[in-house]
């Protein structure tokens, strides 16, 4: 075939006539533009460059990659020409580049398979959080991973990551004071690592069976009367969003999210039924839950600014509000700020003053234990939390449709009403 410069139509035309089977033969095209290159056109229409030379006395050639036109190419014409040049550089000097090439591989270290953990959280969230959780428990989950799990191992191969890794970002958790995240991270962690060894990304998980008792131990934390006050006076000194947000945690028994991410559309203000409705996939057993609204409830809402039209809290307009963990901080400090000024009023040293860690989640708790300090039955209390009751049995617990709601507003109104009574006191 007689000898032209390749360019980019020519290129294209050869390829055009390569996808149509226009080659019945192996042809190879040579490029006049860089001596000893070749475009090699298989009559499958694959296409390939290589680079003819002689060395010791006889013909020899080198191919140097597949070309394929469009922007993906490997082998584009300049990149060919390129690695032709250097082949010939190598003819020039008394060496075979085919020889040089396979002594170049053998050097060449053992590429390292890395499996960054930052990558692999990826897909885990995308193929097994978010196809196998309902949204609540979505959010949760990828919020610990971004908060606790992410930050720190990141850019480390998940297989450097060792069970001393684990049991040490377990224990910094529960050192910071939150026993119940450590927890949750564990359970997080066991799913994820497990998740890997079925992909064959690792060959054992690195997480213990079982945890120690700091890690995993069920809180049982109630707030004092004299907690509860100080709670309700310290909401009223921050103010929005996390004072309302935590003295609806309070006076609902409802978990954090729930109410942090529900939409106004939820909440029926108006009328003589006063209700928030928390759908199935908001909700934590996957159950429509009714949560009837007391008047201190409905004086909260109607308090707080109008922020966007889709959230109760927002402080955007277009998502539901965050940043929890420095909220309740805020909340600690105008605690022990009323609690070491009433010290100072009634003769005593503030600096003597201490006040005992606490969880948001613990005010369900609080509330729970309060509603049943009042007289309240177990299963109207597990009807307000949303718990399947474990009061009724059997068939009975599989037929039973009643949702106790008259008796969950009377509930939840007598706490209400307990709550105001026990911030009202000096």
């Amino acid at each position: 075939m007689a000898k032209s410069v390749l360019n980019q139509k020519k290129l294209e035309a050869i390829a055009k006539s390569a996808a149509a089977k226009g080659y019945s033969i192996r042809t190879e095209i040579p490029d006049a533009g860089q001596p000893g290159l070749y475009l090699v056109v298989q009559p499958s229409g694959a296409m390939s460059w290589a680079f003819r030379y002689r060395h010791a006395g006889r013909p020899r050639k080198l191919t140097i990659g597949p070309f394929v036109l469009g922007e993906d190419a490997t082998f584009t014409l300049a990149k060919a020409r390129e690695k032709a040049q250097e082949a010939s550089r190598i003819v020039s000097d008394g060496r075979d580049p085919a020889e040089v090439r396979e002594e170049e591989k053998a050097q060449a270290p053992e590429p390292v398979n890395v499996d960054l953990v930052g990558d692999v959280l990826d897909e885990f969230v995308k193929r097994h959080v978010k196809k196998k959780n309902r949204e609540s428990t979505q959010t949760n989950t990828i919020s610990f991973i971004d908060k606790r799990i992410r930050p720190g191992w990141k850019d480390r191969d998940i297989r450097t990551i060792t069970k001393r890794d684990v049991v040490k970002l377990l224990d910094d958790i529960a050192d910071s004071g939150a026993p119940e995240s450590a927890a949750r991270v564990r359970a997080i962690l066991s799913k994820f690592f497990n998740w890997a060894v079925d992909r064959d990304i690792v060959d054992a998980s690195p997480v213990p069976k079982g945890s120690t008792a700091k890690q995993g131990a069920s809180r049982e934390r109630v707030l004092t009367d004299r907690e509860i006050r100080l709670v309700w006076l310290a909401c009223e000194k921050v103010g929005w969003p996390f004072g309302p947000l935590v003295k609806l945690l309070l006076l609902t028994a409802q978990r954090r999210n729930e109410l942090a991410h529900a939409p106004k559309a939820e909440f029926e203000l108006t009328g003589n039924d006063q209700l928030w409705t928390i759908p199935p996939e908001r909700s934590k057993n996957g159950k429509e839950h009714l949560v009837p609204l007391s008047s201190l409830v409905l004086e909260v809402i109607a308090g707080l600014p109008k922020v966007g039209e889709t959230y109760l809290f927002s402080t955007t307009g277009e998502t539901p509000v965050s940043g929890f963990s420095r909220g309740k901080k805020a909340i600690d400090r105008e605690m022990l700020a009323i609690a070491h000024k009433e010290a100072a009023a009634a003769g005593l040293k503030p600096e003597d003053v201490k006040l005992d860690g606490w969880t948001l989640h613990d005010l369900r708790r609080t509330a729970a234990s309060g509603m049943a300090r009042l007289g309240i039955p177990v299963h109207v209390v597990e009807a307000v939390l949303n718990h399947q009751s474990g009061t009724i049995k059997g068939v009975a617990k599989i037929y039973n449709r009643y949702e106790y709601s008259d008796e969950k507003r009377l509930a939840l109104a007598d706490w209400a009403e307990q709550v105001k009574l026990i911030a009202a006191r000096s």
